[in-house]
Order: structure tokens, then sequence, then C-alpha cells
């Protein structure tokens, strides 16, 4: 597989792992094991790292096309 697949993705998969945790720690009530603000805190940081990811794809490909 190509690089700039394999990071697309993997900021796919971060974004939507993030956006899953961050809804769960707002919906889910914790049995004790997890707590809100750890589910939180990772969505956050799995959301944000797969934004990353998918902004340095778009000008990656964005400058592979114009070669």
């Amino acid at each position: 597989m190509k690089r700039l697949t394999v990071q697309l993705i993997i900021a796919i998969l971060l974004t939507m792992s993030g956006i899953v945790l961050l809804f769960s720690g707002f919906w889910i009530d914790p049995q004790g094991l997890i707590d809100n603000s750890v589910l939180v805190a990772f969505g956050e940081i799995s959301t944000f790292a797969g934004a990353l990811f998918g902004v340095d794809y778009t000008y990656k490909f964005k400058i592979k096309n114009n070669e």
C-alpha cells in the first residue's frame, strides 16, 4: 500500500474513534473502570491527531498532483 493511502486510513480511523469516544464519554455511565474525563480526553486527542493526519495528507496530495 502506498504511504499516502495508509496515512489517509489512519487519519479516518483516528478521527472516527475519537468522535465515538467523545460521544461515549458524555452518554455512557462508567462502571467504575473508565472515568468520563478519560474517555473525553482520549477522544479529543484522537480527533486532533486524525485531523492533523488529514491536513497533512491533503497538502501532500495537492503537492503530488501539481508535480
